[in-house]
């Protein structure tokens, strides 16, 4: 992937709170697109490991707005000075989008120009690069740290990568082990993670297949869904957690996220598992909770 040095941990929170470790200094912001996860689901770590604030910056459909961004970029007396730019590729509350290279690369040249170092979350690297038609290392190129998850579409039961260069390993492994993240029994659960890296990758396509069919079938149930672009489907419902109920006692497990209702497709899915799916859907919507 193009990286010096590449860590084994537990979760992507953890990895991704040890590069913010890595590059904050106490009292600085790190600057993130609207919904990214480690501003809506890593529970305020920035704030209580880092000593860091985020700033949200307007990214329409998951897309970093480049103008915005430059205008969120502080350096003076008054303010927390901005210490990093992060990026999130797929963005998953954006229902799984995609950030195109282009955006990237001028996100990484914005902040060279003002010396400030970046982070891809790329917990679903992979489908991004996917999706783009590039292999992974062209998505993770430019960016100072990388987080990758093992344990999303690549199909590992657990884990995720810290890939950074020499110079930041020491200090990395220091926090790694201070956060708890210093597993003996790292090796057994790294076999996983090496079959995920090198079988993985195969399956996401036809994953991201399923997701576009299971899609189409909602939208013919007369149902709202957000673009698809990998292998995450996003649907409105007027009521998320009594409609996954039913769809529950149809046999089908989704889960809710940010108001809506979104299904993952995997690689353990059977091809008739998707007309399935759309009739447990149908049969759903047509019942009363039990």
């Amino acid at each position: 992937m193009g990286f010096e040095r590449a860590l084994f941990f537990p979760s992507g929170t953890m990895a991704n709170q040890v590069a913010l470790l890595l590059h904050l200094p106490r009292g600085s912001e790190v600057l993130a697109p609207e919904g990214a996860h480690l501003y809506e689901y890593e529970l305020g770590a920035p704030a209580l490991l880092a000593g860091a604030l985020v700033r949200a910056v307007p990214a329409p459909g998951g897309v970093l707005d480049l103008e915005a961004l430059k205008r969120a970029i502080r350096w003076g007396p008054f303010q927390a000075p901005t210490g990093l730019i992060a990026l999130e590729n797929t963005h998953n509350l954006a229902g799984g989008r995609v950030v195109p290279l282009e955006v990237q690369k001028a996100v990484q040249a914005l902040a060279q120009a003002h010396g400030l170092p970046t982070h891809l979350d790329g917990a679903r690297l992979f489908n991004a690069a996917t999706f783009l038609g590039v292999e992974a290392k062209e998505v993770a190129r430019g960016f100072t740290t990388l987080m990758v998850s093992l344990s999303k579409g690549l199909g590992a039961p657990v884990g995720s990568l810290l890939l950074l260069p020499n110079d930041l390993e020491a200090e990395a492994r220091r926090y790694r082990k201070l956060l708890g993240g210093g597993l003996r029994q790292a090796g057994v659960l790294a076999a996983a993670g090496i079959l995920a890296l090198t079988e993985g990758p195969k399956h996401l396509k036809r994953d991201h297949a399923l997701a576009r069919a299971l899609a189409e079938g909602l939208a013919r149930l007369g149902l709202k869904v957000e673009p698809v672009e990998t292998n995450m489907v996003y649907l409105e419902v007027p009521d998320p957690q009594g409609f996954l109920e039913r769809l529950k006692a149809q046999g089908v497990l989704a889960g809710a996220v940010g108001g809506r209702v979104r299904f993952v497709t995997h690689q353990d899915l059977r091809d008739e598992d998707i007309p399935q799916a759309l009739e447990a859907v149908y049969r759903a919507l047509q019942s009363k909770a039990p």
